[in-house]
């Protein structure tokens, strides 16, 4: 069995408590967890998508942002994982001014964790046009 160190990566004179994420993070031993993309919606629905499945997502940022993390908590839970084992995310956001609320709930799943973290504004997901979020996760549990 091979145990994982993580290591946050910050700069010697970085204002930790301004940065909700460290400039990078180093990561030896362990196993390699890269979940999907993960929204609101369904995690198992139906190709090509059927826009009824989608009617019963969370509309607002804060509740869309919590069903996505509990699935990113089941994902990691299945392998043996927890949310401490998050070593990247990438937060795909329709409207940045909603960051904030997103953040909110990101603190709630994470605590004083601070994976790498990414957010970027799209047009859309794949999914639904009602998602307002997609979350991109790397993870690494021990072996």
């Amino acid at each position: 069995m091979t145990n994982k160190h993580i290591e946050i990566v910050d700069w010697d004179d970085a204002p930790v408590e301004k940065n909700h994420y460290p400039a990078g993070i180093s990561v030896t031993g362990g196993k390699m967890i890269f979940l999907s993309g993960v929204t609101a919606a369904p995690a198992y629905h139906s190709h090509p998508h059927v826009a009824e499945e989608f009617d019963k997502m969370p509309q607002d940022m804060e509740g869309q942002t919590r069903a996505a993390l509990e699935k990113v908590k089941k994902s990691l839970e299945s392998v043996g994982g927890t949310m401490r084992d998050v070593v990247d995310t990438v937060w795909f956001l329709r409207d940045m001014t909603t960051q904030e609320e997103m953040r909110k709930v990101r603190r709630e799943f994470f605590g004083d964790h601070r994976p790498s973290s990414t957010t970027v504004q799209i047009v859309r997901t794949a999914t639904d046009p009602r998602c307002l979020i997609e979350i991109k996760v790397v993870a690494v549990v021990d072996a």
